[in-house]
C-alpha cells in the first residue's frame, strides 16, 4: 500500500535510492544550481556526485511502499527557487509575490511503478502539505504538448493530471486559443 509522507531525515537514504534506480543524477538540485544550463548538463554527465553528495535542500513529498520510495514531488517556497525566476520561459511574467506560495519543482516515479497512480498520490497530498507548512497557494509549470509527453519530458508533470485535480491556468490563452508552452497553473489551498 502506498503512502505520502514529506520529505524528512530518516527518508532521505530512501529518497537518494530512487534517484539511483531511476537513473536521475540530478538529486533535485537543479532549481538551486547556480550555473547556466550547459554547465548543468555537464554536472549531472560528468559529476553527478556533486548533486548526490551536497547537503540536499530538497522540500517535497515521497510517496512509499514499504520502505521504498516509490516518487517525489519537489515542492518548495517559491522564493527558495531563484532560478524558476530567471528562466526564460517564466523571466518575463509577473509571477505577483512569493509570499504563501509553494511551487511544484518536479516529479520522479520509479521506472518500474509509472503509470500506476503514483505522480495522481503525490499531487493529491500536497494540499495538506501546503496547509500544513503555511502556504495558501500551489503553483505549477507542466510542459504543454499537443502530444502525450514521454517520461523524460513530463517531469514537471502533466498539465491533465493537474487540471484534474483543480489546478487553474493563470494565463490568457492566445490568439488560437491555447496557453503558451509552459502555462503557470494555482491551485488555492
Amino acid at each position: 500500500m502506498m503512502r505520502v509522507e514529506p520529505l524528512s531525515p530518516l527518508l532521505v537514504p530512501a529518497w537518494r535510492r530512487l534517484f539511483e534506480h531511476s537513473g536521475c543524477d540530478c538529486y533535485c538540485r537543479y532549481w538551486h544550481f547556480e550555473g547556466t544550463k550547459n554547465e548543468w548538463l555537464d554536472r549531472c554527465a560528468n559529476r553527478p556526485e556533486e548533486n548526490a553528495t551536497e547537503e540536499p535542500r530538497a522540500t517535497g513529498l515521497v510517496a512509499l511502499e514499504g520502505a521504498d520510495a516509490v516518487g517525489w514531488m519537489k515542492i518548495a517556497p517559491r522564493a527558495g527557487m531563484p532560478k524558476l525566476r530567471r528562466l526564460s520561459v517564466y523571466k518575463s511574467r509577473d509571477l505577483g509575490s512569493d509570499e504563501g506560495v509553494l511551487s511544484i519543482g518536479c516529479f520522479l516515479v520509479d521506472p518500474s511503478r509509472r503509470g500506476r497512480g503514483v505522480a495522481r498520490a503525490l499531487l493529491e497530498a500536497a494540499p495538506a502539505y501546503a496547509r500544513s507548512v503555511g502556504a495558501g497557494t500551489l503553483e505549477a509549470y507542466p510542459r504543454r504538448s499537443d502530444h502525450r509527453l514521454g517520461d523524460e519530458e513530463a517531469w514537471m508533470g502533466q498539465l491533465e493530471l493537474y487540471l484534474s485535480l483543480g489546478f487553474v491556468a493563470v494565463e490568457t490563452p492566445g490568439a488560437a486559443g491555447t496557453f503558451e508552452a509552459y502555462p503557470v497553473l494555482r491551485l488555492s489551498v
